[in-house]
């Protein structure tokens, strides 16, 4: 729990950070992580109508109105599980899953990122699902 208050504080320093220099290559990154792993189902536009969906048997979550169906509130810790596969999701299967579970942590691995500490793997991780969520923090209907 203490990561996850940890990842909210960098969540929240990446949202204060929108007039600073370099945070559209930090959005950049959290949508080309969207484009890359939910786009196909949830949509370009978060509202649930990507080109899989009508093949699944759960309507798919219109990630727009996250916030406005929690009360105003978008629920940073809830997005993180879900993503990082701590919150299961029937349609997104089993934790083990490519599509999803730890693929970021396997995908990471096999791009053999040579800067990147085995140690610090984890942290690597984390920053690409802050980056994601701060991307699906943008697509919410004010």
């Amino acid at each position: 729990m203490t990561q996850l208050r940890i990842g909210a504080a960098l969540f929240g320093a990446v949202l204060i950070s929108v007039q600073v220099p370099g945070y559209a290559q930090v959005a950049d990154i959290g949508k080309q992580e969207y484009s890359n792993s939910c786009a196909v189902c949830h949509g370009d536009n978060g509202k649930g109508a990507g080109p899989l969906a009508e093949f699944l048997n759960k309507k798919v979550p219109d990630l727009t109105m996250l916030a406005k169906n929690n009360s105003g509130l978008f629920s940073f810790d809830r997005v993180y599980w879900v993503i990082d596969g701590r919150q299961i999701v029937a349609a997104h299967g089993p934790r083990d899953m490519p599509v999803w579970g730890d693929r970021y942590k396997t995908d990471a691995a096999q791009r053999s990122f040579e800067f990147i500490d085995p140690k610090q793997l984890e942290s690597f991780v984390r920053g690409r699902i802050i980056a994601l969520i701060g991307y699906i923090y943008s697509l919410q209907v004010k």
